[in-house]
């Protein structure tokens, strides 16, 4: 048997029913694997990169099916404008975090979702509008910021495609179509880094079942919720985003 990041049948256990949780969420909004795994699994790997890793590996399924299945929901344009913030902001992110005191930002994030979480649950269809083009890489900047600071850029992507009311088809199709964007710049950038080992390697597939499973359940789930309750989900995992971040500083 190859050589694999669990120590044991119980802990392979363990790490695909949070796989598969994950998953059911992921593929059903778009967003809050790394909300549900990396909280869950970080308590039973000492090694955080082994999730950070395992946890980028094994989304790739889910963000290629999404993808290529709601492909004609895509649109590109806003998509560029968002890549190019996130881009400029990854670095920079980086280098506040060298800098500045990211706890201070990452509290303000905290609080600020709660909020827009909370007033999303109420907020009426026609409360929200289309975001302008030129509101895109400012976006991007902001998510990239947080993705170099903490590893966490999604809320500004979120808000930004809740706040313009697109369909839950599109929604989801959009926010994981760039996930697998920064997917497919951070594997060879892992692989060159020498992140991908052989054990991480070999431990995603043996996951993949289990993730493969999470991921069916997910869309069957996608499909059949209304609008009306994928909006109220979003709004309220926005929200839980928020206090999770909070409880970390506060821990």
């Amino acid at each position: 048997m190859p050589s694999t990041i669990f120590h044991s049948p119980m802990e392979f256990v363990l790490t695909c029913a949070v796989l598969i949780v994950a998953q059911i969420v992921y593929v059903m909004l778009g967003f809050g694997s790394g909300l549900i795994a990396v909280g869950s699994l970080a308590l039973f790997f000492p090694e955080l990169k082994d999730v950070v890793v395992l946890l980028l590996l094994v989304n790739l399924p889910a963000e290629l099916f999404v993808s290529w299945r709601s492909r004609k929901e895509i649109r590109w344009r806003p998509i560029i404008g968002l890549g190019a913030g996130i881009a400029v902001g990854i670095p920079l992110g980086a280098w506040f975090l060298s800098t500045a005191e990211p706890k201070i930002i990452l509290t303000i994030l905290g609080w600020f979702l709660v909020i827009v979480g909370l007033i999303f649950v109420k907020l009426p269809p026609d409360g929200r509008f289309k975001p302008r083009a030129f509101a895109a890489p400012p976006t991007g900047l902001l998510s990239g910021v947080l993705t170099g600071l903490f590893g966490t850029g999604g809320p500004p992507l979120i808000v930004w495609y809740h706040l313009s009311a697109v369909g839950k088809d599109a929604f989801r199709a959009n926010l994981m179509t760039i996930f697998l964007l920064m997917s497919l710049v951070r594997v060879p950038s892992y692989v060159a880094t020498g992140l991908v080992t052989g054990p991480r390697l070999w431990s995603s597939l043996l996951v993949m079942p289990a993730v493969l499973l999470g991921g069916w359940i997910g869309h069957r789930l996608h499909v059949q919720i209304s609008e009306r309750t994928f909006r109220r989900l979003v709004s309220l995992l926005l929200a839980t985003i928020g206090v999770v971040l909070l409880l970390r500083q506060s821990s």
